[in-house]
């Protein structure tokens, strides 16, 4: 079972930075999709953003793109999730997943397509 951990989480008013990360021991990581999805008591969980296996590939939903960006260290194996400039409307429970079977250039953007999901951390934006 992989297991991953996320960390980043808090509490920021609007317009500020919090940086996610999530972190595994997988060996095989370098060779994960990976993806980051937000999920709020009023919304089931939602695809945030995702980079390829060689993080040559990323994508955003539409309402963060040139706020968050998604990176990822293969040597320290972990996925990162920046977020700027942000609103009380991205607040929730980030989550990060891994998809094992992808060609290195390969994104998804569906849940199910996901093995493998951290335990969650809280992003929380005040007005």
């Amino acid at each position: 079972q992989v297991q991953l951990v996320e960390a980043g989480g808090g509490w920021v008013q609007t317009g500020g930075s919090l940086r996610l990360s999530c972190a595994t021991s997988e060996p095989a990581f370098s060779t994960y999709a990976m993806g980051w999805f937000r999920q709020t008591p009023w919304l089931e969980r939602e695809f945030v953003a995702a980079i390829s296996a060689n993080g040559g590939t990323t994508d955003y939903e539409n309402p963060v793109k040139g706020r968050f960006a998604i990176s990822r260290d293969n040597g320290k194996r972990t996925v990162y999730l920046q977020m700027n400039n942000l609103k009380p409307e991205d607040t929730g429970v980030y989550y990060c997943a891994a998809d094992r079977d992808s060609t290195p250039g390969e994104i998804w953007y569906a849940r199910d397509r996901y093995e493998y999901w951290g335990q969650g951390t809280q992003v929380t934006v005040s007005s």
